[in-house]
């Protein structure tokens, strides 16, 4: 077996373990509602629906399952319960949305023209914003780049200081001002920083507040104009991080931060606590936004790139089995 081989087999090992609340809760209930049944009926689908609902799925993709389910039955004339798990796979793996890099244990390339390499982060305070960035700082180094952090979220001392901490724990630099300092200030600086030292990939925590829309918006709008005027075209990607355990919530998360500014790319934590990584499914797929990395524990390496074959496998089981 090769390196490649091990390396593809421990992540498939930690995504299983990660998703396995998610995968008893959801089969469990799909169970209950095929309980008796031969074939796919209306009873079942009127379960089945309720059973990708209370999975935090969300109601306009599970009605988007449903009708497709609905429409195969309708032509096939006859659908066996014991199919359902395999139609139910092909139709979520259709509805999710991989980002530019499919082979999900590649490593990160910066794009050539594009040194240094910009992030943007957003999200709500304690979905694990800023644990992200330190983690993705470590994969990026150990891959090889240079990265600098940038300390915008200058609202709370503690998230300037919990950067810091990465930075000290990864051994990266990290670029700040006090406290109340203008966000889009600190961008500058840590922008001018990664030019000046010749960074392959820049990372800049922002706010975490969802105070109000329009604040919001005139916010990272300000940011990304600095940002632009130091690196043209920066960013590369804004990174939305949602906390997978809140649900329905990381709905409405997603709503008002893409109301906000441009989301090109979606990182969920907090898969490996909860029963709740329907979400995945349903953010995916409403929003039409590439789900960029899913967070499976509180270790250091608990970060990875999501693959739609490796979630929708650990999901249903490999396919040969």
């Amino acid at each position: 077996m090769g390196l490649f081989s091990i390396f593809s087999k421990e992540r498939k090992e930690v995504l299983d373990k990660g998703l396995e609340k998610t995968k008893t809760s959801v089969f469990s209930k799909i169970a209950r509602a095929v309980a008796g049944k031969n074939q796919v009926d209306a009873d079942v689908l009127d379960n089945l629906e309720e059973v990708l609902i209370t999975s935090d799925v969300g109601v306009e993709t599970t009605l988007k399952i449903i009708s497709r389910i609905e429409e195969r039955v309708a032509r096939d004339k006859y659908m066996g319960t014991d199919e359902l798990n395999s139609i139910l796979r092909e139709e979520i793996s259709s509805l999710l949305v991989e980002g530019r890099n499919t082979e999900a244990s590649a490593p990160f390339m910066v794009p050539a023209g594009r040194k240094p390499y910009v992030i943007l982060v957003v999200g709500v305070n304690g979905v694990g914003k800023t644990t992200t960035i330190g983690k993705l700082a470590y994969q990026f180094k150990n891959q090889g780049l240079k990265v600098v952090l940038g300390a915008a979220d200058t609202f709370r001392a503690a998230a300037i200081e919990q950067l810091q901490e990465w930075g000290r724990r990864v051994g990266v630099p990290v670029i700040h001002q006090d406290m109340g300092s203008d966000p889009a200030s600190v961008a500058f600086d840590t922008l001018s920083s990664a030019v000046a030292s010749g960074a392959d990939v820049v990372l800049v925590d922002t706010a975490g507040r969802l105070h109000n829309k329009i604040g919001l918006m005139n916010e990272l709008t300000k940011i990304r104009t600095v940002m632009d005027k130091v690196v043209k075209g920066a960013p590369d990607d804004v990174l939305l991080v949602l906390d997978g355990s809140t649900g329905q919530n990381a709905f409405e998360q997603a709503k008002q931060f893409t109301l906000a500014t441009k989301v090109t790319e979606l990182a969920i934590t907090k898969l490996d606590g909860t029963a709740r990584g329907g979400v995945v499914i349903g953010i995916s797929d409403q929003f039409r936004i590439p789900v960029k990395y899913v967070g499976l524990g509180e270790g250091i390496d608990n970060l990875q790139e999501f693959s739609r074959t490796e979630f929708v496998d650990s999901l249903f089981g490999d396919a040969k089995q």
